[in-house]
């Protein structure tokens, strides 16, 4: 026999919706906005500890491994807070068992942390980076792991040397040689013994070293060029794990302050705050 409790909670169940998109639009927007905030000032203490002097500012392990753990510090200030929002800003449920009531602040929690994600990867990533690039113009052309970088080695002249390919299009013979590093440094594949001779011969000629001076210099900066690349490859698979677990402790973080908000929106927190203790309050 169904009891007129269970209906009026069916009743009440059925009049609101188990989602206030409204709260979780507000939670999601204000944990992306205060990621921007301090992703800028991680940007400006990172640009602060790095010095382009040996010996002074931060190692690179220091920088990256502090990084990482900034990362997760900014994933959890603001997750909790755009959780807390979305649980603290939803409708009052009624007539619901503890158990939902719960499942619910945490779904409101996790839809939050979704958005922001969503609005980070869409939006604040090209923040970002026209932030950065007006920090520091000419970064990436300068950064000595591009390509340009080894090209200008192999093309590095001798003080005083005349060569016979002086007068050759320079722009047309560092584009060949890019080529062919392209497909045997980027790629992963071993330079071709037909391709190293050639190299060999080109900077032979563009520099004024003799025929195994120049294959010398062609075989150290081949492996110049892939340790940069393998150093890049290194340090992009370690930046993806930290964000992946900055991702997933944000994710885990949002819950729990959604909970926290709901059950305060709802008086039925019983959290300890301080000296007081808060109570459940009657429905208004």
């Amino acid at each position: 026999m169904v009891t007129t409790a269970a209906i009026q909670t069916n009743t009440d169940e059925g009049k609101t919706s188990a989602v206030s998109w409204a709260a979780v639009l507000a939670g999601g927007v204000t944990a992306a906005a205060l990621t921007l905030v301090l992703s800028a000032f991680g940007a400006g203490m990172g640009f602060s500890a790095v010095s382009p002097w040996p010996n002074s500012g931060a190692s690179g392990t220091t920088f990256r491994i502090t990084a990482g753990i900034y990362l997760i510090v900014v994933a959890m200030l603001s997750s909790t807070l755009g959780g807390y929002m979305a649980g603290r800003l939803r409708t009052r449920w009624t007539g619901l068992h503890t158990e939902e009531a719960l499942f619910r602040d945490t779904a409101h929690g996790f839809l939050a942390w979704a958005v922001a994600s969503v609005l980070g990867a869409a939006v604040l990533a090209s923040a970002a980076t026209v932030m950065v690039g007006g920090a520091a113009p000419g970064t990436a052309q300068s950064a000595p792991g591009s390509a340009d970088y080894f090209v200008d080695m192999l093309l590095r002249s001798q003080p005083g040397a005349q060569s016979a390919a002086s007068s050759s299009d320079p722009a047309s013979l560092r584009r060949e040689i890019a080529d062919i590093f392209a497909r045997g440094v980027v790629q992963g594949s071993d330079l071709p013994a037909a391709d190293r001779t050639y190299l060999a011969q080109l900077v032979s000629a563009r520099t004024g070293l003799s025929q195994p001076d120049a294959e010398k210099r062609v075989s150290e900066v081949v492996d110049q060029a892939r340790t940069a690349a393998d150093a890049a490859r290194r340090g992009a698979a370690k930046l993806s794990m930290w964000l992946t677990a900055s991702m997933l402790i944000g994710a885990f973080a949002a819950s729990l302050a959604a909970i926290e908000g709901g059950q305060l929106r709802d008086g039925t927190w019983k959290g300890v705050i301080g000296a007081r203790r808060y109570l459940p309050q009657p429905v208004r």
